[in-house]
């Protein structure tokens, strides 16, 4: 069963945008301006040197795709010592440095470089950062020559057994934030409205894969972290494409099964804590969902009110995890395998939660974190990473 908790609120909240909190809608622009303008104006300056890359400029040989065609293979997958030239087989956690991961990394720096090229131009309006990102969007969603193919048949492969994967769908976590940026652009007129069509009917392509292939259904129906990424992907496609049944789908979804599946009543991820892994993929959950809240969310569909009769909700989860992100040595089991001291950083759940909430103690301790990871496996998971897209 589900309840809304705090009715009163929600009626307050249906004559003001979702997330006004504490500051008010310019107030928590100008927070996350004031917060992040030095760094992103430096990296934008960096980026505005580098030319777009696209999938097309690597391929694999263990590939059943063709040049235009995303490619990578699963992460914990390794020979077996027992049999060299078998299919590999699986450790948890143990990241395979050997696996194909150039089209991740290439997809992961556009995403990164258009992002932040686009978040310089909100801040300074200088036009030069939003042409600089445009040409990295017209590379890979409309030059014929280079552009992706929108699906993601050939995403997390496995040699000796599987040419790809549902769960592959995860790496189009980066293709989230250009979606935000795409629309921003095209609603300052800088984005040719041609060309945004054309970008798009791309997305559309992409969320029917994603709602109609086998490996779309495949990781939708996932109960842990892939399925709270696959709803917060649609949901951004969905926004993006003015799709509103796939767009009510998710809200439903989150109420039905993200929540009742993935979050226990103490506000953990049982699942994540079975990992070998379980901070990392704890606080990648909880960024997953908040997102998923933020995306969804107007005055009459408030997903941060949703609670469910366990007490299972955002506000749970966050006040679980929010004193491991405070003191990560207060953490209950034992250090992740890989990547520990990788973590926290400036969460966007402490940020879109606080602001839900009016949660003064979150947004503060946003403001102290550094503002990204420092490797590529952390990059990897951590796809959000200029809130001033998302806010107003």
């Amino acid at each position: 069963m589900i309840k809304l908790k705090n009715l009163l609120v929600i009626v307050v909240l249906i004559s003001i945008p979702i997330a006004c909190d504490i500051y008010g809608s310019s107030g928590i622009r100008q927070l996350v301006a004031e917060q992040d303008k030095d760094w992103v104006l430096s990296k934008a300056d960096e980026f505005l040197q580098q030319e777009p890359v696209t999938v097309t400029a690597y391929s694999c040989e263990r590939s059943e795709g063709g040049l235009h065609d995303f490619y990578s293979e699963g992460d914990y997958w390794w020979p077996d010592p027992d049999n060299p030239d078998g299919p590999y087989i699986r450790r948890d956690g143990r990241t395979n440095p050997d696996n194909f991961t150039a089209h991740r990394k290439v997809m992961r720096s556009m995403s990164m470089q258009v992002a932040t090229l686009t978040a310089a131009y909100k801040m300074t309006g200088e036009e030069k950062y939003a042409e600089h990102a445009i040409k990295h969007l017209h590379a890979w969603f409309i030059d014929e020559d280079t552009r992706m193919s929108p699906h993601m048949k050939y995403a997390q492969a496995i040699k000796g057994r599987v040419p790809g994967r549902g769960v592959g769908l995860i790496d189009g976590i980066h293709l989230v934030e250009p979606a935000r940026a795409i629309s921003y652009l095209a609603g300052q007129d800088i984005l040719d409205p041609d060309e945004f069509e054309i970008i798009r009917t791309w997305f559309s392509y992409f969320l029917s894969f994603m709602t109609t292939h086998e490996y779309g259904i495949d990781e939708r129906d996932r109960k842990n972290n892939h399925g709270t990424c696959w709803v917060m992907q649609a949901a951004e496609f969905a926004r993006l494409t003015e799709n509103q049944k796939i767009t009510e789908f998710c809200r439903n979804r989150y109420k039905t099964v993200l929540l009742p599946n993935q979050m226990a009543e103490n506000g953990s991820f049982p699942m994540e804590l079975e990992r070998t892994k379980p901070y990392g993929y704890s606080l990648f959950n909880i960024d997953a969902m908040a997102m998923v809240c933020h995306i969804l969310s107007t005055p009459q569909h408030n997903l941060w009110e949703v609670q469910l009769s366990g007490g299972q909700g955002m506000e749970e989860g966050m006040s679980f995890i929010f004193p491991y992100i405070k003191d990560k040595s207060r953490w209950i089991l034992k250090p992740d395998v890989m990547y520990w001291d990788q973590w926290p950083v400036r969460h966007p759940s402490l940020l879109f939660a606080g602001m839900a909430y009016d949660e003064q103690k979150w947004i503060d301790l946003w403001k102290t974190l550094d503002p990204l990871p420092e490797t590529e496996e952390g990059m990897r998971n951590f796809p959000i990473r200029q809130p001033i897209l998302w806010v107003n």
